[in-house]
């Protein structure tokens, strides 16, 4: 045991791929995922949706953190997966305890400080080994001397919230630590810059936890359901939302990732932290929080088919927050894919441009229509879409500079 502490870490090199322990701590994170659409489908309400983002842009930032730890040293070797068991556990902690994060109860503990304190933990253990495996690289500890002091500043701002007074003052206390930790991480960017070591590794990372997302949220969706899916309108909602995860999955991996992934890996050394941290911290972040809000749509629908079809036979007609929830969902997602074209190869076709634009247009037309025809419509625009870029074969062309232009025909 006491070598395991005393070997220095393993660091990756231009090839390095993820690691099945990685990948088993990205299913921790997508459970905990799952349970913030859990809280904010028990009511889905417009502060419980907000409420929802601030979780998952928490959780988001901490997912991040170990991403880039694990493209510095291999996550399976030496001290590093010892500590990341650790952090496996808090964040396990964390997601137990999601549903009731805004709501203090009179057991032995109590969710808000619960969350606060295994969130702490897990960002805690992230920095001390990222300060392990730098101890050679004075640029490197540097960075992390910026990031640390604006992380524990979040840290305490979310220990503040969560022994503070009222689900309020919790929810703007929450949401300035997440801006207090972005901004360091933007700080220690811009002025020392992180290090990416393996653009295949890094690449492989979001891929890998975004298709993850994607099942689970499915998942997380057919639960909405239940045992009535043995009804007609309910189990062709349900194909109808499986049929939405195979669109979003399509408009990513077969006709965005490749071209992003081949332009990262051109980069030049120096710049390369630069470029991932805004294709992938950032705009990733967008694609992940459209396939949750989406979930979080298509659960609604269901479980509202599956309450009053078998009563009298009518279909139900989804809430604004619900309706958002579904359409936003896709609307954020084709956002992020369009950023996230624009920060790796430098074009995206203005047809996806187009199809963010249409997909709010058709917002208020999902309110507008029953719940099933809601998620018709949904889907046979995604359908309609996948089936465009397929036909036209569109494929992001790389455009090299800065200065290139967002829109490309």
């Amino acid at each position: 045991m006491w070598r395991i502490f005393r070997s220095p870490p393993v660091l990756t090199e231009e090839t390095h791929r993820a690691t099945s322990f990685e990948v088993f701590f990205d299913l921790v994170f997508i459970f905990a995922l799952t349970r913030i659409i859990a809280f904010m489908g028990h009511p889905p309400t417009p502060l419980r949706m907000a409420q929802g983002l601030i979780l998952l842009l928490l959780l988001w930032m901490a997912w991040t953190t170990y991403t880039w730890l694990g493209n510095q040293a291999r996550a399976d070797v030496g001290l590093v997966p010892a500590g990341t068991v650790a952090a496996m556990a808090a964040l396990f902690v964390t997601a137990l305890v999601i549903p009731d994060a805004f709501q203090h109860t009179h057991g032995d503990i109590d969710p808000p400080l619960t969350l606060s304190v295994a969130y702490v933990v897990l960002r805690v253990l992230d920095i001390a080994l990222y300060f392990h495996i730098a101890a050679g690289d004075r640029q490197m500890r540097v960075t992390l001397r910026i990031f640390s002091v604006t992380a524990a500043l979040a840290c305490a701002l979310l220990l503040a919230g969560a022994v503070g007074d009222g689900p309020v003052t919790q929810t703007a206390l929450w949401a300035a630590a997440f801006v207090i930790d972005f901004g360091g991480g933007f700080l220690a960017s811009t002025f020392s810059g992180w290090r990416l070591r393996s653009p295949s590794h890094f690449t492989e990372r979001h891929g890998l936890v975004l298709i993850i997302s994607l099942g689970e949220s499915l998942i997380s969706a057919g639960s909405g359901a239940g045992a009535a899916v043995t009804h007609g309108y309910v189990l062709l909602a349900a194909l109808l939302g499986f049929v939405t995860a195979v669109c979003l999955w399509w408009l990513y991996f077969k006709n965005s990732a490749a071209p992003a992934g081949e332009a990262l890996g051109r980069v030049s050394t120096d710049q390369r932290g630069r470029e991932a941290s805004n294709a992938y911290s950032l705009a990733h972040f967008l694609l992940i929080a459209g396939v949750i809000y989406t979930a979080l749509g298509i659960e609604q629908a269901l479980a509202d088919l599956a309450h009053d079809i078998p009563r009298d036979n009518r279909q139900p007609w989804l809430g604004w927050t619900s309706v958002v929830a579904l359409y936003g969902g896709v609307t954020l997602y084709l956002a992020g894919r369009a950023l996230f074209l624009h920060f790796t190869v430098r074009s995206v076709p203005r047809t996806q441009l187009v199809a963010i634009a249409v997909s709010l247009v058709l917002l208020p037309v999902g309110h507008s229509v029953p719940a099933l025809a809601a998620i018709g419509l949904q889907t046979a625009f995604l359908v309609a879409l996948v089936g465009y870029e397929w036909q036209r074969r569109e494929r992001p062309e790389p455009r090299h500079g800065n200065d290139a232009p967002l829109m490309t025909s």
